[in-house]
Parts: C-alpha cells; sequence; structure tokens
C-alpha cells in the first residue's frame, strides 16, 4: 500500500482519488506549508501539488520535500506551463505535469502508476531544451514512455484537443515502437527522441540503438491493410492487454502527415503539418 499526499485537491479530484486509488492511504492538507509538515513527519510516496500554484512554486517545494524525502514522487498541478516551465520540471525530476482543465480520470492513472513505481529512477535526461528544439533520452520503461507523452502533451496544449490526443497517441506509439522492438523493453537502454517546431510543422525524431527493420514489410503492410481494420484490431489488442504491434507503426502512419525512416530503420521522423 502507498502513500499519496494531496495539497488542497478540490472535491470532485479527491472523490476520484479515493475512487480511483483504493488500498492506498490517501491524505490532503491545506496548503504548501502544512504539505512540509507533513512530508517531515512521515514518509509519501507520491505528493499532488496545489492544483492553484505556478509551476515555479511547485519545484521549489518538491526540493524542500526531497531534502527530506529524496524518493518522494512529484505530481504538477498547476493554472498553465510554458516550455520552459516543463523543461524544467523535467530538469527537477517532476514526475508527471497536468495544466487546468485538468484531466481527473489521467490523474488518478498518474498517480496510481506511480504509487505502484517501487523502484522508480527517473529515466528521462534533457539534451536540449530550446523552445523549438526539444531533446530528451529516455530509458527504455513504460511507465517512463507514458511520462513522457504526458510531458509532450502539454507542451503541444496550443493545439486543439482533437488534433493534439491524435498526435499524442501517434507519439506514444511510435516511442514504444522504439523501446519494444529498438531495445526490448531493456531499461539500461536509451532512445533518443527530439520535439521540434518549425512555422509550418511539428516535428518527432526518434533513434534507437536497435538493428532497425526491413522497410519494404512496412511498404507491403500500408498497402495491403484496410486502416479501419489497422485500428479496429489495434483497439481490440489493446483491450485483451496487448500492444498495437505492427499495428501501432500504421495507426501513426494514418494520423501523421509524413513518416520518414532512415536507410538502418532506426531512426523515424513524424512530421505534422500546421494549418
Amino acid at each position: 500500500m502507498g502513500r499519496l499526499l494531496a495539497i488542497r485537491p478540490d472535491a470532485g479530484l479527491t472523490d476520484a482519488l479515493q475512487s480511483g486509488l483504493a488500498g492506498h492511504d490517501l491524505e490532503s492538507c491545506g496548503g504548501d506549508v502544512e504539505a512540509v509538515v507533513r512530508v517531515r513527519d512521515r514518509a509519501f510516496d507520491v505528493v499532488l501539488t496545489d492544483p492553484a500554484t505556478s509551476v515555479s512554486e511547485d519545484l521549489a517545494l518538491a526540493a524542500e520535500m526531497r531534502a527530506v524525502r529524496p524518493g518522494v514522487r512529484i505530481i504538477v498541478l498547476t493554472p498553465a506551463a510554458t516550455h520552459d516551465d516543463l523543461v524544467n520540471g523535467l530538469r527537477a525530476h517532476v514526475f508527471a505535469c497536468f495544466t487546468q482543465p485538468l484531466d481527473r480520470p489521467e490523474i488518478v492513472a498518474m498517480a496510481h502508476a506511480a504509487l505502484e513505481a517501487h523502484e522508480w529512477g527517473d529515466g528521462i535526461e534533457v539534451v536540449s531544451g530550446l523552445p523549438h528544439w526539444l531533446t530528451v533520452r529516455v530509458s527504455c520503461h513504460l511507465l517512463t514512455a507514458e511520462r513522457l507523452v504526458r510531458f509532450i502533451s502539454e507542451r503541444e496544449a496550443t493545439l486543439p484537443d482533437g488534433e493534439r490526443d491524435l498526435l499524442m497517441t501517434a507519439f506514444r506509439e511510435m516511442l514504444l515502437n522504439a523501446m519494444e522492438h529498438g531495445c526490448g523493453f531493456d531499461p539500461e537502454k536509451v532512445v533518443e527522441v527530439t520535439a521540434a517546431r518549425t512555422a509550418r510543422a511539428i516535428v518527432y525524431h526518434f533513434r534507437d540503438p536497435g538493428s532497425g527493420f526491413d522497410r519494404a514489410d512496412l511498404k507491403r503492410a500500408v498497402e495491403s491493410v484496410n486502416p479501419e481494420l489497422v485500428i479496429a484490431t489495434a483497439v481490440h489488442r489493446a483491450e485483451m492487454g496487448l500492444r498495437g504491434g505492427g499495428f501501432g507503426m500504421l495507426i501513426a502512419r494514418q494520423i501523421a502527415d509524413e513518416l520518414v525512416y532512415n536507410e538502418r530503420g532506426n531512426e523515424v521522423l513524424l512530421i505534422k503539418h500546421l494549418a
């Protein structure tokens, strides 16, 4: 059983946490000062920050808490986050970040993952943090992938929700494909991911240390598989708890405007044109 502390959660979030995290010890408090006192008094696995405080305030709070409890996982809830806020959060080893309007089911899912991550290591290293060129190295672990997707989703907050959700689906599939087929989900291996933005496009670059794949096989699959069948099959596999496998790459191809592979097949550009 894990222990979670939520700072000034509203009634809706409190109900969602209690419903979705049954079996875990859940506590709440009225502000940052009280939260620090609580964390000093007893160990907490996860802390949800005050949804009304800024990212800079939350990172200062995280540093103070980690001075006492180095292993505590911080999930930032905040009104808004700039690119620099997100990069600073990654560099400060924040577990995840959510901005308003808060997605309560996703917060609960991320909190559950944080509570279950008993031997958690951050697994995300920022190589370049520029607004137009963010590069990170990520360990090949499913939890690390989900955390990175959350940060990138916040980074693309200016996109319409439906368009952003589709783009994040494609991003996640390509990231998991690199981790699974390029690294065998070996947490000792890393995938390098770049999220770049130009005046006319969003570009994601994935590079894994694997041996690549036969691009002719992918071409034949794309030409022979009906898009509706691809999506239906992927949904069915997800319902069974299975990875999409090659279907994930085909889904990404349906969502992205361009997918460009290198000769070896271990690097790919996912390009989405901006209107």
